[in-house]
């Protein structure tokens, strides 16, 4: 198991926010509502239906980060186990699900 100082090594850093501009605008709590909001951090990835928290963190040798993940949708009860895949992209990062849907892209907050 890598540490998260062999994730940052890695090349992804998320000590600080990054997100769409919804999610950026969301990042010290929920001020607006987007129904495309995306806010990623080191502790979550919170959308408009749901919020993941993180547990482990593997960075890959392809320079992306497997992260596994208990996220709770709107609306409902419990907790679903999942697994995301976050890749650098020419704005900043991509977030890819665990059926290798694209989430969307999301830029460091300002």
């Amino acid at each position: 198991m890598l540490t998260a100082g062999q994730a940052l090594a890695a090349g992804i850093d998320l000590s600080k926010p990054f997100g769409n501009k919804s999610g950026c605008v969301n990042k010290n709590g929920q001020e607006v509502y987007a129904e495309d909001m995306l806010l990623l951090t080191d502790k979550e990835l919170i959308t408009a239906a749901s919020a993941c928290a993180f547990g482990d963190k593997n960075a890959q040798a392809d320079g992306s980060l497997v992260v596994k993940a208990e996220c709770q949708a709107e609306g409902e009860d419990g907790q679903q186990a999942t697994q995301f895949t976050i890749k650098q992209s020419a704005k900043g990062l991509v977030i890819v699900d665990e059926d290798g849907n694209v989430m969307g892209e999301v830029s460091l907050c300002r």
